[in-house]
């Protein structure tokens, strides 16, 4: 009796993390389909003040209207470079400074953990004024590297931090192993290491890159018109005679296609990374 009693909770215990699951996913995933749900009806039907919620058409005009308002590649090009150069250096400079932390004791180096952490409580919006003194005097404003510095301050310290996890959670004896069998410590961590850490990285990279894709702020401060990122050019909907939604959504929704793309190439690294470095560090 005890027994089909407890397989009764462990059905409703079931049951009600599934309702909850599901109360996440739909919570979530509502703005994404209203957004392809705007993108793609007519553009009358989106300033409705009584919006349908299933969708009242399927046009594509939208997206011509989208490309036609502005230049769309410009911005979404300046966007790829920024967001590729920001992976890239973040990755090699985190990845450096998370193995110094991990493997080696220095002086200073709790200093130097603490220091990490505490970048990371920064709100963003406090640093602009002086990150836009600081460029306008090293001559980096309205220049997409001023941009790539900026990003690099507020991403590097959560990839340094989020890699030391993963290194720290690869056993040191494996190194010490493959350095006895004859490799260098550089050998040792290139054969052994690396290919332990790749997951780890795969899902700091995909952070980063769509920290940089998707930052706004920033973007709007330090750039003018002739040099905005995709995330500025959404702002050209807006004008004095109102916001023309439905490009919008469009443009938004071609904005998500390159992140959409990434993580599937991706998912499956990038979920063995999430929880990687999740036991230990």
């Amino acid at each position: 009796m005890s027994t089909l009693a407890g397989a009764g909770r462990r059905k409703h215990a079931r049951l009600g993390w599934n309702l909850l699951g599901l109360l996440v996913f739909l919570t979530a995933g509502f703005p994404l389909y209203w957004m392809l749900n705007t993108a793609f009806k007519p553009a009358k039907d989106a300033i409705d003040p009584d919006p349908s919620l299933l969708p009242t058409g399927l046009t594509f005009a939208n997206f011509g209207r989208a490309l036609d308002i502005a230049d769309f590649w410009g911005p979404v090009g300046r966007s790829m470079v920024v967001s590729l150069a920001v992976v890239v250096i973040g990755m090699v400079v985190g990845l450096l400074a998370a193995l110094a932390i991990s493997r080696f004791a220095f002086r200073g180096r709790k200093i130097v953990i603490v220091g990490i952490l505490a970048v990371q409580t920064v709100p963003l919006v406090a640093m602009i004024i002086p990150v836009f003194l600081l460029l306008n005097d090293l001559g980096q404003y309205d220049r997409l590297t001023g941009l790539i510095i900026t990003y690099l301050t507020f991403i590097l310290p959560f990839t340094v931090w989020t890699l030391r996890g993963f290194i720290v959670n690869i056993p040191k004896e494996l190194e010490e192993a493959a350095m006895v069998d004859g490799c260098s410590r550089t050998g040792a961590f290139l054969r052994v290491v690396f290919p332990l850490l790749a997951p780890g990285m795969v899902a700091t990279s995909v952070y980063g890159f769509i920290q940089a894709w998707n930052e706004y702020l920033y973007a709007l401060m330090l750039l003018s018109q002739k040099n905005q990122t995709a995330t500025v050019w959404l702002g050209n909907f807006t004008t004095k005679h109102g916001t023309e939604y439905a490009p919008m959504m469009a443009g938004a929704t071609m904005m998500a296609v390159p992140i959409v793309a990434l993580f599937l190439l991706v998912q499956r690294k990038m979920a063995a990374g999430l929880t990687a470095g999740a036991v230990k560090g």
